[in-house]
């Protein structure tokens, strides 16, 4: 299959959006107010949670839970109209970015039509009775069987109808390694059809990435992080990550690299109590790694509090503190094709100091050097390695010393 049509993400950033909470109304409305910000800052990609209505029958909290849905046709009434949705894709769509929505495919709202009209597309407990998926507390839904011909036909007639009348440009797609892959597989080929789909999986399996997915969550490495920020893994952990021996992804599969999104704010941590102001060099790592960065809603905001997610919990935007520093680092990747997607070169720098990591990217004309200190504490640097060109760099660093948590990019002198 020929994705080369989607080359368009090489020097993107994908950015979440928590359309519930990102503004006092939660609506299609009221976020587009933000749109010239989020051009300003850069962002590529829109990825909008799922926009579909919620169901009722054994609702989560007051408004429900996103990924319980009612109506794979349909938008939530609460946010907008599906005019309203179609207007917006064009309006992003002039500002020279793109859109992602997030697809439900492995369980329903236990009130989704398709319970009553076609009882046999779910799986059902040794009672007959209607279950959630095997080992989950998602009670609110009910779990598809794939085993059904014609639910994989009535799921893919689904995805195509967004393709089709409101012209996004992808998927980000829940918990697909529930699904089974030849569905992806058949249903990414008939989207291609249509148009070209960037297509991100919430997994890490290099098989979904074979036939399917261009792209898939880089959880191993955000674990990594996480256990850094805590004191329960060396700084080293990283190098190891990416030099050992691991499962083989097809050479144009991307890993999606972060360090929030709306899973872990709501459920595990604060991204900003838990990392402090690790963020900011781990960010900037996150930004000249091979893959694909991704920013959730109210990051830029420093987002002190988890954000509750059956509820209405509106981000407080505080006069984005960091969006400065986002939009640097986004400049930083569109300016310096070195970091793009499409390549891959990565090699880690001996002789630092032992929380500094240091990398280097090239290709055929340039080569970049990221110098990171994970430490609070300042850093010598005693090599003759910082001779370049600064492209970004922390206002209190130098090449002789890194500034705790600090950070520097340069551009290597031939």
């Amino acid at each position: 299959m020929n994705l080369s049509n989607t080359d368009w993400i090489n020097d993107q950033t994908i950015y979440e959006v928590n359309l519930r909470q990102y503004t006092n109304d939660g609506t299609i409305s009221a976020f587009r107010k933000h749109l010239p910000r989020l051009k300003d800052m850069g962002i590529g990609i829109l990825w909008f949670m799922p926009l579909h209505p919620i169901g009722e029958k054994n609702r989560k909290g007051e408004l429900g839970s996103y990924y319980s849905v009612k109506d794979y046709f349909s938008i939530n009434s609460e946010f907008g109209t599906a005019e309203e949705f179609k207007t917006l894709v064009d309006d992003i769509h002039k500002l020279g970015m793109y859109v992602i929505i997030d697809w439900v495919a492995n369980h329903t709202a236990c009130d989704n039509e398709m319970v009553a009209l076609n009882p046999e597309w779910y799986i059902k407990n040794d009672n007959g009775k209607f279950q959630p998926p095997t080992g989950t507390d998602w009670d609110d839904v009910y779990d598809l069987d794939y085993s059904r011909a014609d639910l994989r036909d009535y799921m893919a007639r689904a995805m195509e109808y967004w393709v089709t009348q409101f012209d996004i440009d992808g998927f980000r797609c829940d918990v697909a390694g529930m699904v089974p892959t030849d569905f992806w597989e058949a249903t990414i080929e008939k989207l291609n059809l249509v148009k070209p789909v960037f297509m991100l999986a919430e997994w890490e399996d290099p098989e979904l990435c074979e036939k399917a997915f261009k792209s898939d969550y880089n959880w191993s490495l955000y674990h990594i992080l996480k256990d850094i920020a805590s004191e329960k893994r060396e700084v080293s952990s990283i190098r190891e990550y990416f030099e050992k021996s691991k499962k083989s992804y097809p050479s144009r599969a991307l890993k999606m690299n972060f360090l929030d999104n709306h899973d872990e704010n709501s459920w595990n941590r604060v991204m900003i109590k838990h990392f402090g102001d690790k963020v900011y060099p781990l960010s900037t790592m996150l930004f000249t790694l091979p893959g694909i960065p991704m920013i959730y809603s109210g990051q830029e905001a420093r987002l002190e509090y988890k954000l509750k997610f059956f509820e209405k919990d509106t981000i407080q935007w505080k006069n984005f503190p960091d969006g400065d520093f986002y939009k640097k680092l986004i400049r930083l990747r569109k300016n310096h094709s070195v970091f793009w997607s499409n390549n891959t070169t990565l090699e880690f720098l001996d002789g630092l100091p032992k929380d500094v990591l240091g990398f280097k990217r090239w290709d055929d004309d340039n080569t970049y050097t990221v110098i990171l200190n994970l430490s609070n504490q300042l850093q010598e640097l005693d090599f003759g390695l910082l001779s370049g060109n600064y492209v970004l760099k922390d206002e209190n660093s130098s090449s002789d010393l890194l500034a705790s948590n600090g950070y520097l990019v340069f551009k290597t002198l031939n």
